[in-house]
């Protein structure tokens, strides 16, 4: 394969799992050997969450049951899929404590029942201080067993260029200190939460532990993500020769906020694999791992940096 081939998909290896009428899960009691020897499906979840975090989950878990109707290994939740309040601050009333509350319930029992591993987008846990929270992504083995905990380290603190829009997350939330990646059957993953995307360090720096995959929740605006969300995506993708798994919320919220959606998968070479414009879905690709092999070993760029990530 030449750099000239790379950009050729096969169109098989593409689907989308939006109101899907099969029930034929992966085994319960597969194992890593198992997907690793296929080639294994991921998704992205897409929504547009409220204040109702019960009648968020509902529709969560729907999308994930859809999802692992169609065979799906690793799905990926937008970011607040739990919840998106009328402001900021709603977010400390409904902040549970690490390892106990009735989100990280369902996400560990929804991982379980459905035989999936999952990111579980963002959820608030409380800090250090009473006045501010956590925005964390949780990873879920098909056990149910909680393998990772990343919490978002870039906040959104901005003017929206010639718009009415004001975001200060700094108010409410706490920022992270660490980057996560780990070891799955589906490859090394690492995660980047909305914000992230646009500090390529972040993902330089999970370069270096060997990232293959990048899962991003993110909940964009509607301005920027015209803007910037398919630059981003891709471009993380493209710099890292690896996946991108990327799921946002996406549509009209009751705050009266307007997210981007366009949720997407992405190969290492930067090709877009599936995507779902607005409102609730979910997309589901392939992960190729002989491909990205091919493109890291014939396109080199990874080994011909010659600055490092501090």
């Amino acid at each position: 394969m030449t750099a000239l081939t790379l950009g050729i998909r096969n169109p098989l290896m593409v689907s989308c799992c939006i109101m899907t009428d099969r029930h034929h899960r992966r085994s319960r009691h597969s194992t890593s050997n198992d997907i690793m020897s296929e080639k294994p499906k991921v998704a992205a979840v897409q929504m547009a969450a409220g204040p109702n975090v019960n009648a968020n989950l509902i529709e969560v878990e729907r999308l994930i049951r859809d999802a692992a109707d169609s065979g799906l290994g690793l799905v990926v939740l937008p970011e607040n899929f739990a919840f998106m309040g009328r402001q900021d601050q709603d977010l400390l009333a409904i902040a549970e404590a690490d390892g106990d509350g009735p989100v990280q319930t369902f996400l560990s029992t929804t991982a379980s029942r459905y035989g999936i591993w999952l990111v579980g987008g963002t959820i608030p846990l409380r800090s250090s201080t009473k006045q501010r929270v956590r925005a964390t992504s949780l990873v879920i083995n098909d056990q149910g067993s909680r393998v990772a905990r990343y919490d978002k380290m870039h906040l959104f603190d901005v003017n929206l260029p010639g718009a009415d829009e004001h975001y200060e997350e700094s108010a409410v939330i706490e920022p992270g200190n660490d980057a996560v990646v780990i070891d799955t059957p589906f490859g090394r993953l690492g995660i980047m939460v909305c914000y992230d995307l646009r500090f390529p360090e972040l993902a330089r720096h999970m370069q270096g532990s060997g990232v293959e995959l990048l899962a991003v929740p993110a909940a964009f605006t509607a301005l920027t993500g015209k803007a910037h969300w398919d630059i981003l995506v891709r471009a993380r993708a493209i710099e890292n020769l690896a996946y991108v798994i990327a799921a946002a919320q996406g549509g009209y919220h009751l705050s009266g906020r307007e997210t981007h959606g366009h949720s997407m998968i992405v190969d290492p070479w930067g090709s877009v694999l599936a995507q779902v414009p607005r409102g609730s879905g979910c997309i589901s690709a392939v992960i190729d791992r002989g491909f990205q092999d091919s493109v890291r070993r014939t396109f080199p760029a990874l080994r011909h940096r010659r600055l490092k990530c501090r």
